[in-house]
């Protein structure tokens, strides 16, 4: 290289030499590849493997070999490592893996990954992504008609938490705008109130945004976990007698545990009296929306002024797909959150500019999560997620029956999505008089 008739030569380096090999570059992508069909995509369905190859940590540490050295290492021992990363990882996609979020593996969401994941994008400007954001403006606008918005805004954000603080942060602002130049110091003691069965991510919120979370108040439910309108008045009325500020209530349409929907017209009809901002964390039970059968759980939800929705969850979108949408015409988000990087957001480009959405995320980088989405709503149609969506609950309907069947198993209450509540009880306790002790051993049990 250096006897290379025209280098450029600059403290040493090469300039215009080639910066890897890309032969082998291409050879170990295709060999890697080769790995994740085998072992990860076409063992996904195969009951015959191990959801997990268990490992303690300090054993998984020398098996993997984690030091990172001053040489790199040879692309079969690379790959080799690839092998041994999915071995013993936890296969999401397994029929047996049962856990929050995970619903199985879908092809076009995942090839939609796999594109992403080669081309690198950034979904801030139109002349940076101009596919993605195309895609990411025409997924929010169905999600909107779903809602039933005739107009709204929305942002694809890194989870459910982090939409539910965008909708918290969102409130505030329009309840006072100030607080974008003045900060914390010019406003009143604000309050916001959501159920008890909340999600916690509205703590972590209040946490974060300087809100505090002792000025979340958390109403009371009812036995199935839905907020109690009743109790939302009071304490709105016991804020105001305090010299606090209500300025926002978080529903949830589909609880964490209990799968719970909250009353949302009759909580829509408080906050229309008290002036409130309505933000509905629908991150588990959005998906709902998408079955004529079920969309009624979600009744009211129209009257919210934002929403979370995670299609990740139910609908089967890799993670993370994480939507925040906004019933607003007027540009709110990026007024919240416009910074006005002149470097990015120039106003004067040869596009039209509204095209640059960027400015609305409190991200700079932002992967292109609408496209995954995309991909398989194009797939499958919206008659296929209808499908999904009245499977999942028909087989948490079969797996209610079960349970009533079986000896030992306790259904606490009949479910209203696909939260399944029930005890094991194991044969040692099952003559056993309820009572403290009984609790206490069923309680280890679980």
């Amino acid at each position: 290289m250096l006897q290379k008739r025209n280098a450029v030569l600059v403290d040493g380096v090469i300039l215009n030499g080639p910066i890897m090999d890309s032969k082998a570059g291409e050879k170990f992508v295709e060999e890697a590849c080769k790995i994740i069909m085998e072992d990860v995509v076409q063992k996904a369905d195969d009951v015959t493997e191990k959801v997990c190859e268990w490992q303690a940590p300090e054993m998984l540490k020398q098996i993997l070999d984690l030091e990172m050295r001053d040489t790199g290492e040879c692309h079969q021992k690379i790959l080799q490592l690839c092998r041994d990363v999915i071995k013993y990882s936890v296969k999401t996609n397994h029929p047996r893996f049962f856990n929050q979020l995970y619903a199985g593996i879908d092809y076009y969401s995942l090839v939609a990954r796999f594109i992403t994941e080669a081309l690198n994008p950034s979904v801030y400007t139109y002349e940076v992504s101009p596919v993605f954001l195309l895609v990411e403006e025409a997924v929010i606008k169905k999600m909107i008609e779903f809602i039933g918005w005739e107009e709204g805004d929305g942002i694809f954000n890194p989870g459910g938490s982090v939409s539910n603080m965008y909708a918290m942060n969102l409130a505030r602002y329009k309840f006072c705008p100030e607080i974008k130049e003045k900060g914390l110091s010019s406003l009143p003691r604000l309050v916001l109130f959501a159920s008890e069965e909340c999600h916690y991510s509205m703590k972590k919120a209040a946490s974060f945004l300087g809100i505090g979370t002792e000025n979340v108040y958390f109403i009371k439910t009812d036995e199935r976990g839905k907020m109690i309108p009743e109790e939302l008045e009071k304490q709105v009325q016991r804020a105001r007698k305090e010299g606090s500020a209500p300025f926002l209530v978080c529903a949830t349409a589909g609880t964490t545990v209990l799968g719970a929907f909250d009353p949302l017209d009759k909580i829509a009809d408080i906050c229309e009296k008290h002036g409130l901002w309505l933000h509905v964390d629908a991150s588990w039970g959005g998906s709902a929306l998408i079955s004529r059968k079920h969309r009624r759980l979600l009744h009211g939800i129209h009257r919210s002024n934002s929403v979370a929705w995670n299609p990740h969850k139910m609908l089967l979108a890799g993670i993370q797909c994480c939507a925040l949408l906004v019933k607003d015409n007027s540009g709110l988000l990026k007024k919240c959150y416009s910074a006005e990087a002149a470097y990015l957001f120039q106003q004067d480009k040869f596009y039209d500019v509204s095209y640059d959405t960027g400015d609305k995320s409190i991200q700079c980088s932002r992967r292109p999560d609408a496209f995954k989405f995309w991909l398989m709503w194009k797939a499958l149609g919206t008659t296929g997620l209808e499908e999904r969506v009245n499977r999942a609950l028909a087989l948490a309907r079969y797996l209610v029956e079960e349970i009533k069947k079986r000896e030992g198993f306790q259904l606490l209450l009949e479910p209203e999505y696909a939260n399944i509540c029930f005890w094991y009880i194991p044969p040692s306790l099952r003559k056993m008089e309820d009572g403290p002790e009984f609790w206490q051993k069923l309680h280890q049990v679980s």
